[in-house]
This record gives structure tokens, sequence and C-alpha cells, in this order.
């Protein structure tokens, strides 16, 4: 039963949002309003008739946030989708940066202040070819690391030394 309700929430939500955003929705809304305020008089600008219009705009306004998420949500996957398929795709492309909308805001701050970082590398070079991925600054970070690492191990090894020789 879940499964053919879920498909038919799938089926009636894309053809409310298509409807909701076509020509013909608009007009009809606008010609709603166009009685309301022509059935004005007739009705002596009551409270019920000003009811009718808030309470009909309320219920429309307050299920439409739900399809208009759905819809959002659902254009976002698929765009992350396309997105992973060309990170995917392309052979210089880090793998890393595949599903980062699982990360948590945070993470996406670290990942953008990086990548801000690799645009002002990408300023300073004279070959707009060159390419500054993740993973290569993955290997630049590795390969400071063992070396500074290197570096000190030779330090204490010279302290060492000297302690000895004292």
């Amino acid at each position: 039963m879940g499964h053919t309700g879920n498909h038919f929430f799938e089926k009636f939500s894309n053809w409310a949002v298509k409807f909701t955003g076509s020509p013909h929705a608009f007009m009809g809304a606008f010609i709603i309003v166009l009685v309301w305020a022509a059935t004005g008089p007739l009705f002596d600008y009551s409270e019920t008739w000003q009811l009718v219009i808030n309470t009909g705009t309320t219920i429309i306004t307050f299920l439409m946030v739900f399809l208009i998420q759905k819809a959002q949500n659902k254009d976002s996957k698929a765009i992350q989708i396309k997105l992973n398929e060309i990170i995917a795709a392309h052979e210089k492309a880090s793998n890393r940066i595949v599903d980062i909308e699982d990360l948590t805001e945070a993470e996406l701050d670290q990942l953008h202040c990086y990548y801000e970082r690799l645009a002002q590398l990408a300023k300073k070079d004279y070959d707009i070819h060159t390419s500054h991925s993740i993973d290569a600054a993955q290997r630049n970070q590795d390969y400071k690391y063992e070396f500074f690492k290197r570096k000190h191990e030779e330090w204490i090894q010279k302290q060492e030394q000297k302690k000895e020789s004292n």
C-alpha cells in the first residue's frame, strides 16, 4: 500500500508543480481574485467574504510549501547526480568531491575556503591549463609532511650527536 501511495503522490506532485508554474494556473488564480473582488459589493465586504479569500489562500500556500520543497529536493538530487557524473568522468577531477552534499555546513565551509585558495593559486599561474585538484594538493601536503618530518628527525639526530660528543 505504501508503494502505491508514494507512486500516486509522486505523479500528483509532479503534475501539481508543473501546473502551478504554468500561465494557466496564474490566469486561474487571477480570475478567482477578480471574481472575489467583484463579489465584494454583493456581500457588503463582510467578514465572511474576506474570510473566504484569506482561508483559501492560506490553505493553498500551506500545501504549496510542501510541493515546492519536494520539487526542490528532486531537482537538487538530479543536479547532484549530474555533477557527480561529470566529476567521475573527468580524469583530473577529484572523486572525493562526489557526494559532498552529505557533509556538515562546517565541512562545506572548509572546502569552500580551500577552493577559494585554489582560485587564488590559479590566478597566479600563467598557464590556464594547470590543474590544482584536491589530490594534487594532498600530494603536496604529503610531500611537505615527509620532507619536514625527515628534517626534524635529522635535527634530533644532530642534537643527540652533540649530546654524545659533549
